[in-house]
């Protein structure tokens, strides 16, 4: 289940118009997902917001805790946690953000379910150019007056007062600074700071990092191949909106193609190299992916493949939506100098809630796949895919992710909505751990207003 906080960190970067998925950090979120930059090892009561949706690698949740969270104005956010796994504990949190944040509703009640349980397939989106700079200028008498975005975030954790904070700004209309930082005593130097500069120009997207843990430096980039989206095929007139600035800064929302090209899939390669200054220690890895667009008429699918060859690690994933309702997700993993292998598959079910009668559900099942499919595509248009097609709120009654692996570990998660909560269960099962096959089991709840 999504962080209240995770959703409103994500309506600042619909409203801000960056492509979280045009990243090399990013390349197999739709199978592995990815963790937080701050190590969630050191947080005493790690929630989802550590994790990604992701089909294989989800999380599920331990012992009890109960999320209350607010929007109290457009600018502002706050959250309260409560949790339970042996040690009563919790956590509070707030969110500043300059930039208004009118996009979605906040409220549990009037979000559909998909917006805190968004769908683990990531379906990217064509490209876009980066907006001209003069679209972020606003004058007034004779002098410019416009700021740049900001995001500030703080979160304290109890009763072992860790802290964690994050600093998130965009500088250019193709540069953004995130600045991680994590404060605790069991840490090394009592905690870390990670700042990250990210740059994404449609084509190709590159992130500069530098950490504190041990002086590490690293860089990392992607590059997709195909049309360029600076470039506009010849022969093809642009829409009336490509020289007209709408409301805000005037900028043209991820996936509108300025140019009229359908492009039905992308392939892409990226690479990363990092070292640490303190323990003259380095790394790097290297990965492709090839994804359909949503013009591809076919089932959309993903195929990733990353190499760490210092390590010898090969991962291989296969990802694919195969209805509107159900996506499946394989990964193979072998290392070439000690031949150890691993294989996970994965799979996540949204259950449609009962109508009545048969003939009743065949004839409004048969508008309600209609209306998904419309408002699916204009999701599309719009870029809020990710969002978790709200489309279809009042449709879903809930959703169902599994996971399995060669060593018989199991993982199950369900997550609905009763009433105005919105809650997640699940439980981590060993098949070979004898008389202890339940590894934990845990329930999360969450409401907001």
């Amino acid at each position: 289940m999504l962080d209240f906080m995770d959703y409103v960190q994500n309506a600042f970067y619909e409203s801000s118009h960056w492509n979280r998925n045009n990243s090399y950090g990013t390349l197999t979120a739709t199978s592995q997902g990815k963790r937080s930059v701050i190590s969630c090892a050191t947080v005493p009561f790690p929630s989802s917001d550590c994790f990604t949706v992701a089909l294989l690698d989800f999380h599920t949740p331990l012992g009890f805790r109960f999320h209350i969270s607010a929007l109290s104005t457009p600018h502002f956010a706050s959250s309260y946690t409560l949790a339970s796994t042996g040690l009563l504990g919790g956590s509070f949190s707030y969110l500043y953000t300059s930039l208004s944040l009118p996009v979605l509703p906040f409220a549990t009640r009037s979000l559909p379910l998909p917006a805190f349980t968004p769908t683990s397939y990531r379906q990217l989106l064509p490209l876009r150019p980066p907006d001209p700079p003069w679209w972020w200028e606003i004058w007034h008498a004779g002098r410019r007056i416009d700021n740049r975005d900001t995001l500030l975030y703080g979160r304290l954790y109890l009763p072992h007062s860790t802290l964690e904070a994050l600093y998130l700004r965009r500088l250019t209309p193709t540069t953004q600074l995130k600045i991680n930082a994590v404060s605790d005593v069991r840490l090394p130097n009592g905690g870390s700071v990670l700042a990250l500069l990210a740059q994404d120009t449609g084509r190709w997207s590159a992130e500069y990092m530098y950490s504190t843990d041990s002086a590490l430096l690293g860089v990392r980039g992607l590059y997709n191949f195909g049309l360029s989206p600076r470039k506009p095929r010849t022969g093809t007139k642009p829409p009336a909106t490509e020289n007209v600035a709408p409301e805000g800064h005037g900028r043209i929302r991820a996936g509108e193609s300025v140019s009229g090209r359908e492009q039905v899939s992308r392939f892409s390669a990226g690479a990363e190299v990092y070292y640490g200054l303190l323990n003259k220690s380095g790394g790097m890895s290297t990965g492709v992916r090839f994804a359909t667009l949503p013009a591809y008429t076919g089932f959309p699918y993903t195929m990733t493949l990353t190499l760490n060859p210092l390590m010898g690690n090969l991962s291989s994933s296969y990802s694919v939506r195969a209805g509107d309702l159900l996506s499946l997700s394989s990964r193979f993993d072998f290392n070439v100098y000690s031949y150890e292998s691993g294989v996970a598959m994965g799979m996540e079910l949204w259950k449609l809630r009962d109508l009545g009668g048969k003939d009743e559900r065949l004839s409004r099942g048969e508008k309600r796949l209609e209306r998904a499919k419309e408002t699916i595509e204009a999701g599309r248009r719009r870029g809020l895919v990710e969002l978790g097609e709200a489309s279809r709120a009042g449709d879903i009654a809930g959703c169902l992710k599994a996971r399995v692996d060669q060593r018989g570990n199991v993982g199950l998660l369900w997550e609905g909505r009763v009433k105005e909560l919105v809650y997640s269960c699940g439980a981590s099962i060993d098949l070979r751990g004898g008389k202890d096959i339940i590894n934990g089991v845990g329930l999360e709840l969450q409401y907001s207003s």
